[in-house]
């Protein structure tokens, strides 16, 4: 399997990427932070690229994905994982914030799945799209409305690139409470919350029971990645969830 995976300079990108390439993939791993994507590369093993890519500009989307086929020899699989989650209370929520959130989480998984369509489509291969529980199968949390929007948004999105091109599978991936590798294999999520608001918002997850209780282990996210890729177009998946168990 000839696998290009987003977002692999650190967290759950990093983490699938690597476990793609020890599992028996060559892997293309991508992302704007070139010097951890080089220790990812690393991690990975021989023949693993390390690609400069912005996913928010198209032209950048364009050159990763070229240097990727050219590199790997085609795509067989894509994952997208990048993710921002602002901690800000709706009614807070300016412009810039909006945008920011819907430039990584929507317009660039849409730029990365617009370059690699004429590759997936000659390997009639699969996309795999992070998503997360919050507003799928809890409702929205309170401080990340606008994660929760925007991954809404991301769910729609791969609905209509499904429904548009059914010879290529698309699959969201809906994961819950997750712990990642180590160093920068570790979810960088909260970096950047304002600790107040998190100390403000934090009991509701619990008083509402939005905390599922447990963590998942991100070995687990992997296997399942790795098994809806594999699939294809011919058994594709439409949705998966990737939650933990609660604890007895």
């Amino acid at each position: 399997m000839r696998a290009v995976v987003i977002g692999a300079s650190s967290g759950l990108g990093r983490c699938i990427g690597v476990g793609l390439a020890q599992r028996g993939a060559q892997v293309a791993l991508l992302a704007r932070r070139t010097d951890r994507l080089a220790d990812a590369a690393a991690e990975a093993g021989e023949g693993a690229l390390a690609i400069a890519c912005d996913v928010t500009d198209p032209a950048s989307c364009q050159a990763a994905i070229d240097a990727a086929v050219a590199g790997l020899g085609g795509i067989d699989a894509v994952v997208y994982a990048p993710g921002v989650g602002p901690l800000v209370r709706i009614e807070d929520a300016d412009p810039a914030t909006w945008h920011a959130a819907f430039a990584i989480n929507v317009v660039g998984a849409n730029n990365i799945t617009a370059a690699a369509l004429p590759h997936l489509r000659a390997s009639e291969g699969s996309v795999a799209y992070l998503s997360t529980v919050n507003g799928a199968l809890t409702p929205p949390w309170p401080g990340l409305g606008v994660y929760a929007v925007t991954k809404g948004a991301l769910d729609r999105l791969v609905e209509a690139w499904r429904m548009e091109h059914p010879r290529i599978g698309f699959t969201r991936v809906l994961v819950g409470e997750c712990v990642g590798g180590e160093g920068d294999g570790g979810t960088e999520f909260s970096a950047g919350w304002d600790p107040e608001v998190a100390m403000a918002v934090a009991p509701s997850w619990v008083e509402r029971k939005l905390l599922s209780g447990g963590l998942l282990d991100v070995e687990e996210l992997v296997r399942v990645v790795d098994t809806v890729l594999r699939c294809g177009a011919s058994a594709s998946i439409p949705s998966v969830a990737v939650v933990p168990r609660p604890p007895a």
